[in-house]
């Protein structure tokens, strides 16, 4: 696992798309940068530090720098590959990778360290299977390659438009993880996973039963069983948990008043916002406020 601070830009060395109709190996190197390979079709076999893999259709793999690798066998195979460097990368091992993603994807965790809004959990080796994720990531690629192609004034847009690849499938393996030790049907946490981006999209609107009945076309009392299953918390609740973590956010960065924070973020009537507030916070926006002016 490689945790990338995505609030830098990586620096794009070269990168380019390659196809081997015929059978070929991969030459034995060590150079000085990251390289990220990602699969159309066929196969990829390589071997990094003495560690052998074999990559296919949908496997995205980063190469780490000062590391030895090599091709172990022949084969065709069609791949893009995007030589990089970055000021801020560093290799982790996770013991507890369920624990980040219901950190990170179900946002568990309102206490967690804002920093870790800023890192990128990426996986050494991963295969985007999911056919939608696919079709766009490899959309993905082809746009960066066109826009290295021609160069000039587009670097910063490669390195934005990677940054946001890279973020994409950190978030497809954990949700992977997820989904591999959720006992519900996978349809079933696809659909929550999917309620969830609809809840922070619109958290800041009116989010009724019969909202989220139409758009997923499924009955509320379902989904929200099957939603609290997956992620502790009812719709409801986790509908104020993230309205809450957005009216502490302002408090701390804006001189907004109370009434306008409740209102921005979906809690309109100032006394109910300040009560949901006082439930989950333990005091209310008023006393949360002044602390927060106290430690600055």
């Amino acid at each position: 696992m490689l945790a990338i601070n995505v609030e830098l830009v990586p620096k794009i060395r070269f990168m380019g798309f390659v196809s081997y109709k015929s059978p070929w190996i991969h030459f034995k190197r060590n150079v000085d940068e990251y390289i990220l390979y990602f699969i159309k079709s066929g196969e990829l076999h390589i071997e990094e530090n003495g560690v052998p893999y074999v990559l296919r259709k949908g496997d995205v793999f980063m190469l780490e720098p000062n590391l030895d690798h090599e091709g172990l066998e022949k084969h065709a195979c069609d791949y893009y590959y995007i030589h990089f460097s970055h000021s801020d990368i560093q290799a982790l091992d996770i013991p507890d990778l369920l624990t980040l993603a219901k950190r990170i994807v179900l946002e568990e965790d309102s206490h967690s360290d804002q920093h870790d809004n800023t890192i990128c959990y990426f996986p050494k080796h991963f295969t985007l299977s999911h056919k939608t994720s696919l079709h766009h990531a490899f959309h993905t690629m082809n746009e960066m390659v066109q826009l290295y192609r021609r160069k000039h004034y587009n670097e910063m847009l490669i390195a934005l438009t990677f940054s946001g690849f890279l973020i994409e499938v950190s978030r497809e393996h954990l949700i992977t993880k997820l989904q591999k030790n959720s006992s519900k049907h996978t349809k079933s946490f696809m659909k929550v996973n999917s309620l969830l981006d609809y809840i922070h999209q619109h958290y800041s609107q009116k989010i009724t039963s019969v909202d989220i009945e139409q758009e997923f076309e499924c009955n509320f009392d379902y989904i929200n069983r099957i939603f609290k299953q997956v992620t502790g918390h009812t719709i409801t609740r986790y509908v104020n948990l993230i309205r809450i973590n957005h009216a502490k956010e302002l408090i701390q960065a804006t001189h907004l008043s109370i009434g306008e924070i409740g209102y921005l973020t979906g809690l309109n009537d100032p006394y109910y916002f300040s009560k949901v507030f006082k439930n989950y916070v333990g005091m209310s926006p008023i006393q949360y406020s002044k602390k927060i002016k106290e430690h600055h």
